[in-house]
Parts: C-alpha cells; structure tokens; sequence
C-alpha cells in the first residue's frame, strides 16, 4: 500500500487480495502518517454511508477528536440524514448551488463519471484534436474516448457532464479544508470505479503533493472488506443498506444506474414514492432516462423504471 506513490496494476491486486486484518493495519498505519505529518490538521469526510461510517471508526480508533464533515447536498436518503444526526463531532455544510441549477447550466450525470466528461469535452471543445481524441482515442494518451455503446448520447436532447459532484461536493469540502486548514481522509476505494483505479495507481493512499492532498486509507478495501469490519466491531450503519440499496450516494444520480439489478430507481419508486415522483418530474430524469432506453445500442446501457415486484428488507447485512 504505497505512500504517495506510484504502483502498477499487479501491485494494487495484490494488496486488494490481502486479509481484512492486513488491511486493517496498513490502513491505520497510513492514517497515522497522513495525521503526523499534518499535526492533527486533518478532518473524515463523512457522507453517511458504510465506507465512510467505516473510515470514520478506523480515524477515531487512532484519534478519537478528529472532527467529520458532512456535506447537506439535499441529495441524500432521509435513513442517512437520520443516520448522520446520531454521529458525534459531525459539522454540517452546504453547497452554494443546487442539484436543478447544476444540471440546468452543466447537464445530467450520466452514464458514468468519466463517460459524462468525454461526452461535455467532446460536445463543447473548441479543439478539433480534443475532438477526435475523445471520438476515437489514441493509445499514448491512454486511449480516453468515449465508449462505443455510449456514443449515441452525444446526440442527446439535453446537456450531460461530470461536474455535478464537483459543485456539490468537492466544492463544499475545498471551502471548509480551505478556512481550517484541516486535510482529509476520503472513504473511496479502487473498486469503486476506473476514475478510481487510475487514482490509486497513480497516487497510492496518502497523496501528499498538489493543491488538494488526500489520504484515502481505504483505497486497496473492496465492499466485502467493508461489511465484514462492521460486523466485526458491531458498527450502527444507515438503515438504508437494509431496504436492498447496493449505494446510498446522491437519490438523482444517474451513474452507474444501468449496472444495477435492481436499480436505484426502481427501488425509489417502491421505497420512496415522493421522491421518486420529485426526480422523475421535477428534476427531468423521466426524458433522460426515456432517451437512453429508446436509443440504447443493448440492454446492458438501459435503465429500466417500470413497476416490479420487490421483496424489500430482505436483504439485512447483520442477519
């Protein structure tokens, strides 16, 4: 688990492949140096969910006064918000805009992170290199294009982009580092996503350069590792995970949606009518979500909404 550094692809699988308990202390391990090398000028950002209520036991086990930040999006399950409110030391802060004026002036998070930036770079550049380069990448640059079962939505009636996470987000965080001083411990893990992946492999868990430093002690965890430590110390968690949700990120996301069975949506209309009907209509995601499944290349790109029969609550992690 490297500090601040660079590893190759075998490296991260091999740590990946380690026990609970080996992750454990080279976890701790990277959070006492990125709290040394601070001099305790550090926070957890803490969004409510199970890596982060994990993340949070592993900082305060090493330092018990270590302060989290939660960012109010609006976004959030009500069981989280509840969750979060029966957390000590917890500062609450919110971001300047909101989800509708972000899509409004940006576009919709779709289909993933780094699917959403190729597609707003290709539509809105002025660099016909760039241009091509997202259309049909290049081995040297890394071969970032977008995807051929994603292509159709550059054709899409409404905007797309990545930057919703970065103004709800990133943004609120960036403000609270920067008028304490505090660096952070982010719950992310490789697994989580290619953007992720790169980063660790890249980065290493505490990434100490740059203008924004982040310890992320979770980095070489998988889902596995995460609920296996909260049975092990008998951690509370949202009662959200317990009503068949896989992520419990912001209610609107669109990402990653169509690779869940059942999705987010699906389980919203069932779980959540109100909101649910809130998204849909208010918020657009009925014509996004219609578009995608009227022009999807495949199934596998599709994300289906219609009523379906789902046994609920049946699915309790500590069971």
């Amino acid at each position: 688990m490297s500090d601040g550094e660079s590893m190759n692809e075998k490296e991260l699988q091999m740590m990946q492949n380690m026990d609970l308990g080996t992750k454990i202390m080279k976890s701790k391990l990277r959070i006492r140096q990125w709290y040394n090398h601070f001099t305790g000028n550090v926070y957890a950002a803490f969004s409510g969910g199970k890596d982060s209520t994990v993340l949070l036991h592993l900082v305060r086990q090493e330092f018990p006064d270590v302060p989290a930040a939660f960012v109010q999006t609006g976004l959030q399950y009500p069981e989280v918000r509840e969750f979060v409110k029966t957390v000590d030391n917890v500062i609450t802060i919110k971001p300047k805009m909101t989800f509708k004026e972000i899509i409004e002036e940006h576009g919709y998070p779709i289909p993933t992170k780094m699917q959403a930036q190729y597609i707003e770079e290709y539509r809105n550049t002025g660099s016909n290199k760039l241009k091509k380069l997202r259309w049909e990448g290049e081995e040297k640059y890394g071969n970032y294009k977008i995807s051929e079962q994603w292509k159709f939505l550059v054709d899409a009636p409404f905007k797309i982009s990545d930057k919703c996470c970065n103004y709800m987000k990133k943004g609120p965080l960036k403000r609270y580092q920067k008028e304490t001083g505090n660096k952070p411990f982010i719950g992310t893990m490789a697994t989580d996503s290619g953007m992720r992946k790169q980063y660790a492999l890249k980065n290493g868990c505490n990434a100490y350069d740059g203008d924004n430093p982040i310890s992320k002690p979770l980095t070489i965890w998988n889902e596995n590792d995460v609920w296996e430590y909260i049975k092990k110390y008998n951690l509370d968690y949202s009662s959200i995970y317990d009503m068949e949700y896989k992520r419990t990120g912001c209610m609107f996301c669109l990402f990653g949606a169509h690779l869940e069975k059942p999705n987010r949506f699906q389980l919203m209309k069932k779980t959540h009518p109100k909101i649910y009907n809130y998204c849909m209509k208010n918020i657009g995601l009925k014509k996004v979500i219609e578009y995608v499944n009227e022009n999807a290349p495949n199934n596998k790109c599709k994300i289906p909404i219609k009523h379906r029969q789902l046994n609920l609550f049946s699915n309790i992690k500590t069971g």
